[in-house]
């Protein structure tokens, strides 16, 4: 598996050492109540594009802790 833009968050979040990097780049969906709800079709890059989350660098954290 690699994350891209179009991976829904929904795949990131069934990994739980995917979520701590995603909590250190304070992505505002893990704690939004109407997130809950959406998570089967917001993809990581629309997310990062709203809140001005550095995509690029997210991409690569995530993906290389999929690597290990």
């Amino acid at each position: 598996m690699k994350i891209t833009e179009n991976t829904i968050l929904a795949e990131i979040l069934e990994k739980p050492e995917l979520v701590k990097i995603l909590a250190k780049y304070n992505l505002p969906c893990l704690s939004c109540p109407f997130a809950k709800y959406e998570v089967e079709n917001l993809k990581i890059g629309e997310i990062c594009k709203i809140y001005g989350i550095d995509l690029e660098s997210l991409l690569k954290e995530l993906n290389e802790k999929l690597a290990k």
